[in-house]
C-alpha cells in the first residue's frame, strides 16, 4: 500500500459518524443514515420531503431528550417535554444547538443589545471609564430602577394626545376647533371654557396668543370666578389637552368601560417619552459620557459605526473590555448586520435577523464538540450576503463542530462537505434518502434538486403594462429618505435590496398602512393547535359536513370532532395521554374510535360509500376524484396550485413545515379577485423545483385582474417580475433609497444596483 494511501485510510479511521437507523417519524419510510461529525452537512429535498423529521424531530430531538434526562426529576418538570423520536436507534449524538427561524419575542425590554449580550460590556465600560463617575455598571440598564428614566419606567414611550386630531387651529371654539369627545360646542366643558372669559370664542385658535393657546391647551387647573344665574360662583378650569391627559391617559384606561375606551382610543398617541426623548435612562445616567457621548448614543449608533467609535477609545482601564466589545461587534459585521443598532427591540427583527443574531451568540462562545443545527439559515438575505453566512458556517465547522443545515438556496449547499437530498417528492411520496455524498455528485445525480441546480436563469422579457398606480409619496418611516415611488397595478412587482435596506418598512408599514384591505400573505404562524387541519383551515370542512348531513338528513355538528360527533373517550383527539406524573407522559392511540376520532354511530353515516374519517384520511388529490361540489373542488383546485396535493384533510396542521403553512395560507386566499397581495418571501421554504410553480400562481392572480406585490430576494422570482423597485443602496441608514426601478432586462444593466449584478 502506498503511504498516500495509507494516510487517506488513517484519516477514514478518524472519521465519526452520526449513526441513525429505521427512522420512521412523520412520513419518514424507515430511514438508516451516516451523518459525518466535525463535517457541514446539507439536507436538502422538496419542501414536506422529510428533511425537518430526520434532522429536527429525530437528531434534535433525541439529543435534547438525553440532555434533559441529565437533570434531576424537579428540574425536569420546567422543561420542555420532548418524546423520543420513532427510530431503532440513533449512536453518536453530542449535545446540539438549535438555530431556528422563530422571531426573539421579548417586549419592550429586549433590545439587539441585552439579547446578544453586547449591553452588559458596553455597561461596563461606562462604569469604569465614563466622566463624570455614577456607579456601578447595573446603573447604566434602563431595566434597573437606578438607571430608568422615572417617567416611562425604562420604556422609552408614553402615551399623549393626538394633537392632529383633538384641535382644528384653522377653526374658532364657536366653529368646534375643539375635537376631543368631551368639548362638544353648546356641552358642558366647551361652555366651561367661554364662561371662563378668557378666550374669545370667535377667534382662530391660529391667531391666539401663544401664551394664550398653551394656556387653553396646557394650562394647570386654576379657580375661575364666573357670574352664573346672577351669583358669582367658583369653577375649576384646566387646558383641554391636560384634563384630557389626566381624566383618560394618566388613570388607566382599560379601567374605563368598553365604550368610552373606543371613543378615545382614536385621539390617544405613543410617542418618545418626553422626559428622557426615547432613551429611556435617567438625567444622572445621560450625563455620564465617554468621548463626548453617553450610552444612549452609543446604543442608537449602527453597529458599523459604532465599532469604529469603540476601537478609538484609549483608555489602559479599559483596554480588555474594548476588546471584548470590539470582537463581538465584529461579529455582527462579519454576518452583515452592521446595519442594525443595540437599542433596536428585538421584537422587530424579522425572521432571517433574529436567526443571524441568535448565531453571532454561538460564535462568541467557545463550546467545540457541539452539534449546530441550522434551518434555512439564508432566509432573508439578498444573494449579496450569503458569501458571509457561508463563511460563519465554515468557522463553526473549523472551531471542531458538527454543523447540520436544513437549506434550499443553491449558493449556500454549494459550501457543504457532505449533501443529503431527501425525497423523491414531498409527504407520502417523500420520506426516503434519493441522493448522499459530495456537491459535485449532486450535479449529477437524477434528483429534483440535483436537476434544478443546473438550470439556467431566465429574464422575463415580454412584461406587463401596468394599468394604473398606487402612490406612495414623501414616506420617511424608520430609515426611508422622504421616497416617493408608485407601485404600478396589474402587474406582478418585486421589491428587492439588501437586508436592512427598506423592503419592508416601504411594502408592510407604508403601503399596507395605506391599503389596510390588502390581502397579506407572510411568514406569520397559521392556528396550529391538533385540532386544526388543511380541511379547517382552507373552509373545506364546512362544505364537507354539509354535504354529509344532507345526504344523511342529519346536523352538521355531527360530522366534527370538535363538537357533537367527537368520540366521548379521547374528546376527538383520536389519541389518549397516560400521565406518569413527573415522566414525559405516554401517547397512545383512543382504544374507543381507534384514532379516528368520531363516534361510532357518526362513522355509520356515509357519502357516496365513505365515511367522515375516510375522507379526512384522503389526500387533496383523492379528495379531487372524490367529490362533486363545486365549492368543495374550488378550494381543493387552490391547494393543488399550490402544490400541496400529497397532504391529508385531516392531517395537524401543527406537523406542516414552515413552507407548506404559507402555501396553505396562499390557497385559502386564492379565489378573491379585484385585490392587492402582498406576499412577504413566499418562498421560504420552497424548494428550486416548487418556485415555478409559484410564479405560475402570481401569474394567474395577475391575469385575473390583481396587483401582485411581492418581497423577495430569490433571483428566480426576481427574474419573472414585469416591475422591479429595488431598495438600497445597502442596509440602515445606508438605505432606506430607491435605487432602480423598471423591467427585469432593464436591472442587468442598472449600473447602481446590486441584484442587477447578482442577476447578470
Amino acid at each position: 500500500m502506498s503511504e498516500a494511501n495509507e494516510a487517506n485510510v488513517v484519516k477514514e479511521a478518524k472519521q465519526e459518524f452520526i449513526v441513525i437507523s429505521g427512522a420512521r417519524e412523520n412520513n419518514l419510510r424507515d430511514v438508516s443514515l451516516r451523518i459525518p461529525k466535525r463535517k457541514i452537512t446539507i439536507f436538502t429535498g422538496v419542501s414536506g420531503s422529510g428533511k425537518s423529521s430526520i434532522v429536527f424531530d429525530t437528531v434534535a430531538a433525541e439529543s435534547t431528550r438525553l440532555l434533559n434526562e441529565n437533570f434531576s426529576m424537579f428540574v425536569r418538570t420546567f422543561l420542555p417535554r420532548v418524546p423520543q423520536p420513532d427510530t431503532d436507534g440513533i449512536e453518536n449524538l453530542s449535545m446540539a444547538v438549535i438555530v431556528d427561524q422563530k422571531r426573539l419575542g421579548g417586549g419592550s425590554h429586549s433590545t439587539m443589545g441585552t439579547i446578544t449580550d453586547i449591553a452588559p460590556i458596553l455597561r461596563l465600560l461606562f462604569s469604569r471609564v465614563g466622566r463624570p463617575e455614577v456607579g456601578p455598571a447595573h446603573m447604566f440598564s434602563f431595566n434597573d430602577p437606578q438607571g430608568m428614566c422615572p417617567a416611562c419606567s425604562g420604556l422609552g414611550r408614553r402615551l399623549g394626545v393626538d394633537l392632529a386630531k383633538a384641535v382644528d387651529l384653522s377653526k374658532s371654539l364657536r366653529e368646534g376647533a375643539l375635537m376631543l369627545p368631551d368639548y362638544k360646542v353648546d356641552g358642558w366643558e366647551w361652555n366651561m371654557i367661554i364662561q371662563s372669559g378668557s378666550y374669545d370664542p370667535d377667534q382662530k385658535l391660529s391667531d391666539y396668543a401663544e401664551e394664550e393657546l398653551r394656556e387653553l391647551l396646557h394650562g394647570k387647573a386654576k379657580k375661575v370666578k364666573v357670574d352664573f344665574a346672577g351669583k358669582a360662583m367658583n369653577l375649576t378650569v384646566e387646558g383641554v389637552i391636560e384634563k384630557f391627559t389626566n381624566k383618560y391617559i394618566k388613570q388607566d384606561l382599560k379601567a374605563k368601560s368598553e365604550r368610552t375606551q373606543k371613543t378615545v382610543a382614536p385621539y390617544i398617541t405613543e410617542g418618545p417619552c418626553d422626559s428622557c426623548g426615547g432613551t429611556r435612562l435617567n438625567p444622572a445616567i445621560l450625563g455620564c459620557r465617554i468621548g463626548g457621548r453617553n450610552i444612549a448614543e452609543l446604543s442608537a449608533m449602527e453597529v458599523g459605526a459604532l465599532i469604529r467609535v469603540v476601537r478609538e477609545i484609549d483608555d489602559p482601564v479599559a483596554a480588555p473590555i474594548v476588546k471584548s466589545l470590539a470582537e463581538r461587534l465584529q461579529h455582527l459585521v462579519d454576518i452583515g448586520l452592521d446595519y442594525l443598532t443595540l437599542d433596536r427591540e428585538t421584537d422587530t427583527l424579522s425572521g432571517g435577523e433574529s436567526q443571524r443574531v441568535k448565531m453571532v451568540k454561538h460564535l462568541s462562545g467557545s463550546l467545540v464538540d457541539v452539534t449546530y443545527i441550522f434551518d434555512e439559515p439564508s432566509i432573508g438575505l439578498h444573494p449579496r450576503d450569503v458569501h458571509r453566512l457561508n463563511a460563519l458556517l465554515q468557522k463553526l465547522r473549523d472551531k471542531g463542530n458538527t454543523v447540520i443545515v436544513v437549506e434550499h438556496d443553491p449558493d449556500v449547499i454549494k459550501v457543504a462537505d457532505y449533501i443529503v437530498d431527501v425525497g423523491p417528492h414531498a409527504g407520502s411520496r417523500g420520506g426516503t434518502i434519493v441522493y448522499e455524498g459530495s456537491y459535485e455528485g449532486l450535479l449529477e445525480a437524477d434528483t429534483l434538486t440535483g436537476t434544478h441546480m443546473k438550470r439556467p436563469l431566465q429574464l422575463k422579457s415580454a412584461c406587463r403594462r401596468p394599468v394604473g398606480k398606487l402612490e406612495i409619496a414623501h414616506a420617511t418611516l424608520h430609515n426611508l429618505r422622504d421616497v416617493s415611488v408608485d407601485i404600478p397595478t396589474g402587474v406582478l412587482t418585486v421589491v428587492t435590496g439588501v437586508a436592512g435596506s427598506g423592503k419592508s418598512t416601504l411594502i408592510n408599514d407604508v403601503f399596507l398602512g395605506q391599503h389596510p384591505d390588502a390581502i397579506v400573505i407572510d411568514q406569520s404562524a397559521v392556528g396550529v393547535s391538533t385540532r386544526s387541519n388543511p380541511a379547517t383551515y382552507t373552509g373545506i370542512m364546512d362544505d364537507v359536513r354539509k354535504a354529509f348531513a344532507t345526504a344523511n338528513k342529519v346536523s352538521p355538528g355531527l360530522f366534527s370532532f370538535n363538537s357533537k360527533g367527537a368520540c366521548e373517550n379521547c374528546q376527538g383527539l383520536g389519541v389518549v395521554y397516560t400521565d406518569l406524573s413527573f415522566l414525559d407522559s405516554v401517547k397512545l392511540p383512543c382504544e374507543a374510535c381507534g384514532g379516528k376520532r368520531f363516534k361510532e354511530e357518526v362513522l355509520e353515516y356515509t357519502l357516496s360509500g365513505k365515511s367522515i374519517a375516510d375522507v379526512l384520511e384522503m389526500t387533496v388529490e383523492q379528495a379531487l376524484e372524490f367529490f362533486d361540489r363545486k365549492e368543495i373542488l374550488r378550494k381543493l383546485e387552490a391547494m393543488r396550485d399550490v402544490g400541496l396535493t400529497y397532504l391529508t384533510l385531516g392531517q395537524p396542521l401543527s406537523s406542516l413545515s414552515g413552507g407548506e403553512c404559507q402555501r396553505i395560507k396562499l390557497a385559502s386566499e386564492l379565489h378573491k379577485q379585484g385585490s392587492i397581495y402582498v406576499m412577504d418571501e413566499p418562498t421560504t421554504g420552497l424548494h428550486m423545483s416548487d418556485i415555478g410553480h409559484l410564479v405560475t400562481i402570481m401569474n394567474r392572480l395577475v391575469d385575473t385582474g390583481n396587483t401582485v406585490v411581492v418581497i423577495e430576494h430569490n433571483l428566480d422570482v426576481i427574474s419573472q417580475a414585469d416591475w422591479i423597485i429595488d431598495m438600497g443602496p445597502d442596509g440602515g441608514s445606508r438605505g432606506g433609497q430607491v435605487v432602480f426601478e423598471g423591467t427585469p432586462s432593464q436591472i442587468v444593466e442598472a449600473e447602481g444596483s446590486i441584484t442587477g449584478r447578482y442577476l447578470r
